[in-house]
């Protein structure tokens, strides 16, 4: 759709859809034409349910795209690539070959061949499994630093009082 004035104009879709031998389609899952050119499915790959492909990609061969992924327009997968369940690809991108993408992630650019990426916006997936074990341990050291805040504090208190001045 493209804004026109004030209403959304329907841009005529006059590709086509090309999808190669054993390729497997789940339920409820959608694949667009191409707006002048062609949307190509490579051939072994799988999209479980509920998957959408837009218009223009051009997706590998032996691609496993799992529930509720959702390709956005223009954008080309490599061979071999996976992604995990809710995961969302933004237009225009070109994912290499080998990629892994985890469950929910937002890839909103380029990733290069073998890469493994999780989280929205999609990270480094080594980096992501850190940052969740360090956030893990942000409870204890909220304790930790609250505790010694209350040691500091009493020992400021008692400078004062041997120094003769008023607690603070």
């Amino acid at each position: 759709f493209h804004w026109m004035g004030d209403h959304h104009h329907k841009i005529p879709q006059l590709g086509i859809v090309v999808i190669e031998d054993d390729v497997e389609i789940g339920a409820n899952t959608c694949i667009d034409r191409a707006t002048l050119g062609e949307t190509r499915i490579g051939r072994g790959s799988k999209f479980d349910n509920l998957v959408h492909i837009a218009h223009n990609n051009q997706i590998g061969q032996h691609v496993l795209l799992t529930g509720q992924v959702g390709v956005a327009g223009s954008s080309r997968l490599g061979n071999g690539v996976v992604a995990g369940g809710q995961a969302g690809i933004a237009d225009h991108v070109e994912i290499g070959d080998g990629v892994q993408i985890g469950a929910q992630s937002g890839v909103i650019g380029d990733l290069a061949a073998g890469e493994k990426v999780w989280g929205t916006p999609a990270r480094p997936m080594g980096r992501v499994m850190r940052e969740k074990v360090a956030l893990g341990k942000v409870p204890d050291l909220l304790k930790a630093f609250r505790r010694q805040e209350k040691e500091l504090q009493a020992l400021r208190d008692r400078i004062a009082s041997l120094e003769g001045g008023q607690p603070e």
